[in-house]
């Protein structure tokens, strides 16, 4: 038996001695997909996956650009990095998504592993996860304004952007039996959206709830959807100022927090 071994090892070796060889780099003609052991863990992927972003460490080792130094027991490539956070690295490079559970707790480690593997597009899409959290978990603060004045009209803000655009999703204008959308005159920031008027310069223009078709004609039926829409958010009415008219659409300031 140990001379058959023998044998087989010296034919192999004529006619390719790169078989019994560990391999050195990413470069496998034959297949698509790479395997790769970062500090001891083994992943699969696509070479096409590896270098989706130019100038990134792994494109340049896929493609050669950067010669593979170090290698396990079975010739995959190794990288000495953290193994367990490299699956958030690869899972952006195969979706394009930072898709990470609430309750993360190794924010520094990914970015750092970011910074490692030159991803710059990881490393923006990680503070932009970083800053959605932190404004998850502050208090959202509402306002409904009304000076009952054409003048102003009524104004709404909140800190919570998303409010904002449910209630300009909800609304939009027509005329002349055409849908134009939430009207950009009313919008003053992300956070602030001001109603001086309903009816704009072309005669005949009115904003309409969405779904069912409702005219808004008054300052007052627009405010009470955007109370019933907070209410229905999960805002709480903190403070209304001049509640003395008997009905909060009469108010002329509510404050709403959640």
């Amino acid at each position: 038996m140990e001379w058959d071994l023998r044998r087989m090892e010296s034919e192999l070796r004529q006619i390719n001695p790169d078989l019994l060889q560990p391999s050195k780099s990413f470069k496998k003609p034959s297949s698509g997909t790479l395997t790769i052991n970062v500090g001891g863990y083994l992943y699969a992927a696509q070479r096409h996956t590896l270098a989706k972003h130019p100038g990134s460490l792994l494109e340049e080792m896929v493609n050669g650009k950067r010669p593979v130094q170090h290698v396990d027991s079975m010739g995959n490539t190794f990288i000495d990095r953290d193994g367990p956070i490299f699956r958030h690295v690869l899972n952006f490079l195969r979706t394009g998504e930072l898709i990470l559970p609430d309750d993360f707790k190794e924010v520094a480690l990914l970015r750092r592993e970011a910074d490692f593997y030159r991803l710059g597009e990881l490393c923006q899409a990680l503070q932009d996860w970083e800053q959605l959290q932190a404004a998850q978990r502050e208090p959202a603060f509402l306002e409904v304004t009304d000076s009952h004045e054409r003048s102003q009209g009524l104004k709404v803000y909140c800190s919570d952007t998303g409010f904002i655009e449910k209630v300009k999703a909800r609304l939009v204008q027509i005329s002349k039996s055409r849908l134009d959308g939430f009207p950009e005159e009313f919008e003053v920031s992300s956070n602030v959206i001001q109603f001086r008027h309903f009816i704009k310069s072309e005669q005949g223009s009115r904003l309409v709830l969405k779904e069912d078709s409702t005219f808004l004609c008054t300052l007052e039926t627009l405010k009470l959807e955007t109370v019933m829409m907070a209410l229905r958010g999960g805002f709480r009415l903190l403070t209304c100022l001049d509640s003395s008219r008997g009905s909060v659409a009469q108010c002329e300031a509510l404050h709403f927090v959640k």
